[in-house]
């Protein structure tokens, strides 16, 4: 469901022999409403100088013009802050061409809501308003001297001087928020309670901006009235750009000791710690419910947080019962994120202790594992890094696949600097190819779940155990009866098709490959146990070949001889 609002504006002139006011929005639609967001601005021309009209209109239209114009990747901020700079250089300079455009400047609060969030941008004495949940706020200050005598002197103004502060703030939409831009003849006639009283009104935002503008000059005002009306119909789902966004501007807590309370959350252990994140068990002070708290040590820099972001976004895009469900925690203020607590242990903390799981305990277990994956796939999310530290059995008997920390959506990461947290996997779990730079896919998650079904059996690899760093060779794949002739023919060759070295020898899907772990005996599959030798060298194949046809016109030689020939 895309972003869709109603809205609506009345612009009038009041008392005053013309309108100094100016107001529009853009509403684009596909991909410039998912990068770029709807704009809307109100702007009103500096009383009592020349070219006030020219000023605004200049200020909002080239505002909504160039904004588009910007780089996508820009921040919604970023375009904002660049756009507004350069309309103010320009009606800075144009004021002081002429004695007729002397003073030339205007005020400008603008809005730009995208996605599920909105930014404002804001200069002078116009207003942003927000009526949620029959709260009734203003979001922006006024810039005017603070002396008595001063206090309708404006402080800030776009083309006033040849430097612009620009004031910006953000925060997270929700649907039924009603936004209102207005000009200082408005909010100066009206006063919040009525604006307040107006707002909460039913209507359209066309008839309820109508009747704000035409109550103010029914009042008396003695400026021009303008207001502009949003509001919010429909929100999209969240997108990484708004996780990326949420936790822009959020602390890292500090470093936290079981006792300790941040955000309502009380400290019960310290479940993990690596270079890059932390991880807490810790429960809710007000319900005592338990949580998973994750988050990123002191060090981090801006790619990590950008890891942590992607993964709090790709988790809450997974509702599958077979994973952890992110919590949303109202009183958040610091960057982390909260997942469901479930007693239990990991299948390597199982084989640390011990525990030595039958054909038919690995069978179940990777059978579970496969239809999360392939709930995780549907989504076109590559896991990239399962193994037994990240399949959780918990106490409820259910298998859960556990840290999307280094995940891919749609082939894409949140950031490719490489560290701790958007590693691409462990060694010993990654097929061949990953080694020779091919990107991670469904395939080499196959296989992680074949090695991973290995080792519960093996407590060995394939291959062998690769070393971080190392540059393995693939040879054939030890068949695991090697380490368990316990192991049924059928569910060797299973394992050995998942592990292959080739990726078009593998299951194409996690639904293959359970298939063929549900069929089991009953339809085994034929997996050749050594790889031919041409397959396997190539080079030595041919030379070999080339030396037993040596070998063999040597002999028809000497038998020719000893024919007499």
């Amino acid at each position: 469901m895309p972003l869709t609002v109603d809205l609506g504006y009345a612009s009038l002139a009041g008392p005053r022999p013309a309108n100094e006011d100016y107001c529009a929005a853009a509403t684009p639609e596909g991909i410039d409403l998912e990068n770029k967001g709807i704009v809307v601005a109100v702007a009103d021309g500096v009383g009592g100088h020349a070219n006030g009209r020219e000023a605004s209109e200049y200020c909002v239209r080239g505002l909504l013009a160039d904004y588009y114009a910007t780089p996508d990747t820009w921040a919604v901020a970023h375009s904002l802050d660049k756009v507004i700079g350069a309309l103010n250089r320009w009606l800075y300079a144009h004021s002081r061409r002429a004695r007729e455009t002397a003073g030339m400047a205007t005020t400008l609060s603008a809005l730009v809501v995208r996605g599920r969030r909105y930014v404002i941008a804001h200069v002078g004495d116009t207003r942003v308003y927000r009526l949620r949940d029959g709260r009734f706020e203003q979001l922006t200050a006024d810039h005017v001297w603070e002396h008595p005598e001063l206090k309708n002197v404006l402080s800030r103004a776009v083309g006033l001087d040849a430097t612009l502060n620009i004031d910006f703030s953000d925060g997270e939409l929700a649907v039924g928020d009603r936004f209102l831009l207005v000009c200082d003849g408005v909010w100066g006639t009206l006063g919040d309670d009525k604006l307040a009283a107006l707002l909460a009104n039913s209507g359209t935002a066309d008839a309820i901006a109508t009747r704000i503008a035409n109550d103010a000059v029914d009042a008396g005002a003695q400026d021009n009235c303008t207001a502009l009306v949003l509001d919010i119909l429909t929100l999209p789902a969240d997108g990484l750009r708004d996780a990326l966004a949420r936790v822009r501007d959020l602390p890292l807590p500090p470093r936290l000791k079981p006792g300790q309370v941040l955000d309502g959350l009380e400290v019960v252990e310290v479940m993990h710690e690596s270079r890059v994140t932390l991880l807490y068990r810790v429960r809710a002070v007000d319900s005592g419910q338990a949580f998973v708290f994750k988050t990123l040590r002191d060090t981090a820099d801006a790619a990590d947080m950008a890891a942590l972001a992607h993964e709090d976004w790709l988790a809450r895009r997974v509702t599958s019962a077979d994973f952890p469900q992110v919590v949303v925690w109202p009183s958040r203020a610091h960057l982390y994120y909260l997942m469901s607590w479930h007693e239990g242990a990991s299948l390597a903390r199982h084989l640390e202790q011990g525990r030595r799981f039958t054909p038919v305990d690995a069978t179940d277990l990777a059978t579970r594992t496969l239809k999360a994956l392939a709930a995780l796939h549907r989504l076109a999310i590559v896991h990239r890094d399962i193994k037994p530290d990240n399949l959780h059995l918990g106490a409820d008997g259910r298998l859960r696949l556990l840290d999307l920390g280094v995940a891919a959506a749609d082939g894409q990461d949140a950031a490719e600097t490489f560290n701790e947290i958007n590693n691409p996997g462990t060694p010993s779990y990654m097929a061949p190819e990953l080694f020779a730079g091919t990107a991670a896919n469904e395939s080499s998650d196959i296989y992680a779940v074949g090695v991973t079904l290995y080792h519960l059996l093996t407590r060995k690899y394939p291959y062998g155990e690769i070393e971080p760093f190392q540059t393995p060779k693939f040879g054939d794949p030890m068949p695991p009866t090697r380490y368990r002739p316990d192991i049924p023919d059928w569910l060797e060759s299973v394992m050995l098709k998942a592990v292959s070295r080739e990726p078009l020898q593998r299951f194409e899907t996690p639904e293959e490959f359970l298939l063929a772990l549900e069929r089991g005996a009953q339809r085994p599959l034929r997996v050749a146990r050594r790889t031919p030798l041409l397959q396997r060298d190539p080079v030595l194949g041919l030379k070999l070949l080339a030396l037993g046809s040596l070998a063999l016109n040597v002999l028809l030689i000497v038998f020719l001889f000893a024919r007499g020939f």
